[in-house]
């Protein structure tokens, strides 16, 4: 047999990463000047408290939507791989499905019983229509991953980088004039956003897979395919909650407006985050199908590859974001510049856990349970770290962003051990070395962190509009010089189709 197609097949799969990384990064800026508005509006016009009780009740409700989407974010390709006899739109609404019975259940359960979304107590009853959002962020999370099955990301750019965060910043500033309604601004704001969102990931879907032909969901095949999915459905609602067990444990430790304060600066940090997270609807199927061929060593290199370029492009906006965090943090308003500490713990921590998180994207293939086991622990170390540290900051006297704080530096540590055993875990099993690590990264970093020392010196609002892109733009030309390859460039180029790719 010739070995022609396996030669081409790492090249088109790191073709369709590089495409996806492109589009990913255009999604981010896009994120970043929709996301700001949000927080600004939430914080000068609804004020910290609001925004910590917010806060608390959207943890749980994307929690339960993520466990109902059954795992479908990343399972759905393999399903789309394994059954290729049958119509691809039956499989997709067989999860659609699956995912709208337990959302409602879900939902009317929490309707009744508040009690998990609003600990305190404090809400309006509006604030209690949040549960209608929990289906349509199942259903999106499915239709996402449909497209980026077919290596259509701009969907998922568009959706959750342009739709969404623009529509609840533009209606928690329509929501806060409308007397009636001000008190539930954000709660109706987030709804409105989430089914927006939905709308814009239906009519690409339709257009991709049509509608289901001779569609009939049977109850065995059905309870099959949800037991099949609790292990992958439970690995991302671990991986979704450590980033959130935080701002759940603070609730009961820190007044909500602490709980505000934290939110605003994990809102920040999370911006980099998506830059991981939309890779892996890619990463799936170019996984699913080198597993199909047992071309692991493939798979080492492509984790690897991802993971640098994550790397890369997260240390340098943790680095453009978190030197000037007194001035990001004071956007919001006066009040939050007290979560700049956590911040910069918060920006490291997502830099530590871009390993765990692509190493996780093969693991969920190979290793679904041992992964599920490690995802565990990750979740219960941060726990015990993070009622640790806010245990020590009360004893010592600190105030309450010291809580913060004390949180995101538990956050960083638990997710640097996740990272450093799944990834020894995803190399023992693939019996290739996978690790993303470059000492470029420590070069570009030096002289970034220098620019934005002096950049702090200056003005606030130069800080902001002159000091950040002189950071990036240091970091992003050492690391182009020093740290990227042949193979990383790939990532800036449209027409590859003719590059020669090396094999090792």
């Amino acid at each position: 047999m010739s070995d022609t197609p396996a030669q081409d097949a790492p090249k088109g799969d790191m073709a369709a990463l590089a495409k996806g990384g492109r589009t990913n990064f255009f999604g981010f800026l896009l994120r970043l000047a929709a996301r700001l508005p949000f927080l600004f509006i939430a914080g000068r016009l609804y004020g910290a408290d609001a925004l910590g009780r917010f806060a608390s009740a959207l943890v749980v409700v994307e929690l339960i939507a993520l466990v109902c989407s059954m795992g479908e974010k990343r399972g759905l390709a393999q399903r789309l791989t394994e059954g290729e006899d049958i119509h691809p739109a039956n499989l997709v609404f067989d999860g659609m499905l699956l995912a709208l019975l337990f959302s409602g259940v879900a939902a009317a359960i929490l309707w009744f019983f508040p009690t998990p979304m609003f600990p305190s107590g404090e809400y309006a009853f509006l604030d209690k229509l949040l549960v209608i959002a929990i289906p349509a962020y199942a259903l999106t999370e499915i239709l996402l991953a449909a497209q980026a099955y077919r290596y259509d990301i701009a969907t998922t750019v568009r959706a959750r980088a342009i739709v969404e965060p623009w529509t609840i910043s533009i209606m928690a500033g329509v929501f806060f004039y409308v007397v009636p309604l001000r008190e539930s601004g954000l709660a109706l704001a987030y709804i409105a956003s989430i089914y927006a969102g939905l709308l814009a990931a239906s009519w690409p879907f339709l257009r991709t897979y049509g509608l289901p032909h001779h569609w009939k969901p049977h109850p065995i095949h059905m309870g099959k395919m949800t037991a099949k999915a609790l292990p992958l459905a439970t690995a991302d609602a671990i991986e979704w909650g450590t980033r959130r067990l935080d701002i759940f444990i603070l609730g009961f430790f820190a007044a909500p407006a602490a709980v505000g304060i934290y939110y605003v600066a994990q809102q920040v940090a999370s911006l980099p985050q998506k830059l991981k997270t939309s890779f892996e609807p890619i990463l799936g199927p170019v996984i699913t199908r080198n597993l199909k061929d047992k071309n692991y060593g493939a798979i080492a290199r492509q984790v690897a590859q991802v993971g640098f370029w994550i790397v890369a492009a997260q240390a340098g906006i943790a680095l453009a974001l978190g030197v000037p965090g007194e001035a990001v943090m004071g956007l919001v308003g006066p009040n939050f510049v007290g979560g700049t500490g956590a911040l910069a713990f918060l920006l490291a921590a997502e830099v530590v856990a871009a390993t765990a998180v692509v190493s996780e994207a093969a693991l969920v293939y190979v290793a679904r349970k041992r992964n599920l086991a490690i995802s565990l622990g990750t979740i219960a170390l941060q726990a015990v770290l993070t009622v640790g540290a806010i245990m020590l900051v009360e004893k010592m006297g600190y105030g309450e962003p010291f809580k913060a704080a004390g949180a995101a530096l538990a956050l960083m540590l638990a997710l640097g051990a996740a990272s450093l055993v799944k990834a020894w875990l995803l190399s023992h099993i693939l019996g290739h070395r996978v690790n993303n690590w470059r000492w470029a990264l420590v070069w570009a970093a030096a002289p970034a962190i220098l620019v934005g020392y002096l950049a702090t010196l200056m003005p606030e609002w130069a800080e902001l509009i002159i000091g950040i892109p002189l950071i990036l733009g240091t970091y992003g030309w050492v690391i182009w010089h020093r740290g990227f390859g042949p193979e990383d460039r790939v990532l800036f180029r449209k027409n590859i189709g003719g590059d020669r790719t090396t094999e090792t």
